[in-house]
């Protein structure tokens, strides 16, 4: 039998991604289309959970699509598609829903954190995103799950929810598990290093976007927040500002944090900051000129989306079939 090496991952089109986006998943995914079986989503679906602009909500899934492309992803080693484009996604979600608990859904972290920032729109769609996220990658037969650490939660809410399917009606789903990224996985806001760096921050200014001209992404690393101990050493309970920005750069200059440290030792903070600053302007630069380049070829990113919808709904209407038979849906 030949062994499973899908693998899935979504992001949402909504608001810019950053370089920890970048760091902790764009970059990894490039380098797992070599070993897996990728099927990488645009999660429109997910994204509507908060009220979207549509006019802004079409334009930010084609920018996703060529920004990803950009990076490295290779429409020819993986299945790229939209969310919405495979209407399988929103059907399974129907049938899982009937194996979901409302007291799961109520305890979920990100429902509660999500309901405090949209007070005025806990709508039914926040409190099912889990179920959503299940019925992505268990329509998929998805065995592994790129995940950072705040999508636990939802990964182990997907396996139980998929054990639970297989023991009433016998195996049909493979059940989840997740890779969860090292490198890069933790790159801290600029400004509060602590927190994780967001593309939905209230001060811009600590978080770098990918979309970020050279000057602005300079300004904002020579305002990243440091300390008073004068030396470059990776020790983020005592030096978190620092040792972020060792994080970051190791990652943008493709070097260990231990080689990171000895080339910056003696060296000044400011020096230090501006160091980093034009490395990760010089990486982002030919991502970004590819990226205004290939959203001049509409027609090119239509057509890999539209090729990736069809590959993806092959195999999650193969499921889904699957699935009805097993429940006992009249088929026709």
């Amino acid at each position: 039998m030949e062994e499973n090496r899908k693998l899935y991952s979504a992001v949402q089109p909504t608001n810019n991604l950053t370089i920890g986006n970048y760091a902790g998943a764009v970059k990894n995914f490039v380098a797992l289309q070599n070993d897996y079986d990728c099927f990488y989503a645009i999660a429109n679906m997910h994204a509507i959970t908060v009220r979207q602009e549509p006019a802004e909500l079409r334009k930010r899934t084609l920018a996703l699509a060529a920004l990803y492309i950009a990076c490295g992803i290779d429409p020819d080693k993986c299945v790229l598609y939209v969310q919405s484009h495979v209407s399988a996604h929103a059907e399974l979600c129907w049938v899982l829903n009937t194996f979901t608990y409302v007291g799961e859904m109520e305890r979920m972290t990100q429902f509660k954190d999500k309901s405090r920032k949209h007070a005025d729109n806990i709508n039914m769609g926040l409190m099912d995103y889990p179920v959503l996220m299940a019925a992505d990658i268990l329509l998929y037969q998805a065995r592994f799950v790129p995940v950072g650490q705040d999508q636990r939660q939802h990964l182990e809410i997907s396996r139980d929810i998929a054990q639970r399917f297989n023991n009433a009606y016998s195996p049909t789903f493979t059940v989840p598990e997740g890779i969860y990224m090292k490198a890069g996985a933790k790159i801290g806001d600029l400004s509060d290093p602590a927190k994780k760096m967001s593309k939905s921050a209230e001060n811009a200014n600590g978080s770098v976007f990918l979309t970020d001209d050279r000057d602005t992404v300079i300004r904002k690393f020579k305002r990243a927040v440091t300390d008073s101990l004068s030396c470059v050493k990776y020790d983020p309970e005592n030096q978190p500002g620092v040792s972020n920005l060792l994080s970051i750069y190791s990652v943008f200059a493709n070097k260990s944090v231990a080689e990171a440290e000895k080339e910056f030792e003696g060296v000044g903070y400011g020096d230090f900051k501006l160091a980093v600053g034009e490395t990760v302007a010089d990486m982002l630069a030919p991502i970004q000129s590819e990226q205004a380049r290939l959203l001049q070829d509409k027609a090119y990113l239509d057509g890999v989306l539209k090729s990736g919808a069809e590959k993806a709904r092959y195999v999650a209407n193969k499921t889904l079939a699957k699935v009805y038979k097993k429940i006992g849906f009249y088929g026709v």
